[in-house]
């Protein structure tokens, strides 16, 4: 009896011992499970912000520019006085001249009035492509117009009112000039005339200043730059095979400028491109893309011309896609795969694949809400193997 039971405690143990070494080996994963999530497919550029209308003041005529005590950043009104020019003693004009100056005059006048006209035709424009928005935004909701529709109309009226704001730029600009044509005639209408003010074409903020101290200057120099901090727009330097992926409308998020991620969307994209040297010496084909921020002022007020800013061109979204991280995909012939995770098992499955963002792929057949997949499958892993979490 006692031989009997060695005999079966020896091949119990040899055949826990061969267990022991036929035994398959589990390999320690990560995992992720596939869920529904909102996925954005974007791409990314650097941008920066530049003022939409910027005003160059002149001298309207030579002299010499008394010391100009603003300085750059100060909020001035529309019609402030800017800086003061004493006009340099000058001889009557000859008939020639004069009558050249009276011809400069009347130019001027013209472009005033043809300047107004342009702000009237802008302002019915405007108004036509506000209508059509309000017009959509029920039918948007009712399902009776596109997304796409809504945002043609929205683009269409943002860009007529940046144009309604050229316009009555343009008008301000024409205005300084009649002033500056009558300022050239007093100037040598009277002996001794008094200093000429050289005024504000509009409300705004001084952002850069070319002479501080008094000093001889002469007609046309310039002697500061101003615009409206209000009325930001960013444009950006697009690889041209990227700019045929936007329309204007495009939607975009501004990140990296010092604040919290802000809404814009594209106004122009310009028809021109040009030619780009990257930091690594690769000559580049680029267009121009000029962005709008539609988020409220009081979110960017601290933003200012010319800062550098990360722009996400938003070119395709949707809500509740069964999502994966990306690093669970590899090659399988021409398609796409996964190892889905099955009773402790690593099972190969094919997989079809929808939009894609830098972390994360949407799964359109193949997986199923809750599924197990594996991460970052290295050649330890095949159909079958046996896997530890």
């Amino acid at each position: 009896m006692r031989k009997t039971l060695t005999w079966l405690a020896l091949a119990a143990a040899v055949a826990y011992l061969t267990y022991l070494a036929l035994r398959e080996e589990q390999t320690l994963i990560a995992s992720a499970t596939a869920s529904p999530h909102d996925l954005q497919q974007t791409y990314n550029e650097e941008g920066r912000t530049r003022l939409k209308n910027r005003y160059h003041i002149h001298a309207p005529v030579s002299g010499t520019l008394r010391r100009i005590t603003l300085q750059a950043g100060d909020n001035v009104r529309a019609g402030q006085t800017l800086a003061e020019i004493e006009p340099a003693s000058a001889n009557p004009l000859d008939a020639r001249s004069r009558e050249q100056a009276e011809a400069d005059l009347r130019g001027a006048e013209a472009a005033l009035e043809a300047a107004r006209q342009r702000i009237t035709a802008a302002k019915s424009a405007h108004t036509l492509a506000q209508k059509e928005h309000q017009r959509l935004v029920p039918l948007v909701k009712a399902q009776a117009a596109s997304r796409e529709q809504l945002d043609q109309a929205r683009a269409q009226r943002d860009s007529a009112s940046a144009n309604l704001a050229a316009a009555q730029a343009e008008e301000k600009i024409a205005a300084a000039r009649v002033q500056s044509a009558r300022a050239l005639l007093a100037s040598h209408n009277e002996a001794g005339a008094a200093a000429v003010a050289v005024t504000a074409p509009i409300a705004g903020v001084i952002t850069k200043r070319q002479h501080q101290s008094r000093t001889p200057i002469a007609a046309g120099e310039l002697l500061m730059e101003m615009g409206d901090p209000a009325q930001l727009e960013i444009e950006a330097d697009i690889l041209s095979a990227d700019a045929v992926r936007l329309t204007p409308g495009t939607r975009a998020r501004i990140r990296h400028w010092g604040g919290d991620d802000l809404d814009a969307s594209v106004r122009r994209i310009e028809p021109g491109g040009f030619t780009k040297t990257s930091a690594l010496g690769v000559e580049e084909q680029r267009t121009r893309v000029i962005l709008d921020l539609t988020s409220p002022r009081a979110q960017w007020q601290n933003l200012g011309d010319a800062y550098r800013v990360d722009i996400d061109f938003i070119l395709a979204e949707k809500t509740g896609a069964l999502t994966i991280p990306l690093s669970a995909l590899y090659r399988d012939g021409d398609g796409w795969a996964v190892y889905r995770i099955n009773d402790a098992r690593a099972r190969h499955t094919a997989v079809q694949t929808g939009l894609r963002t830098a972390t994360d792929v949407e799964i359109t057949a193949g997986l199923a809400n809750g599924d197990r997949v594996i991460l970052q499958p290295d050649e330890s892993i095949h159909d079958g193997s046996r896997v530890q979490t």
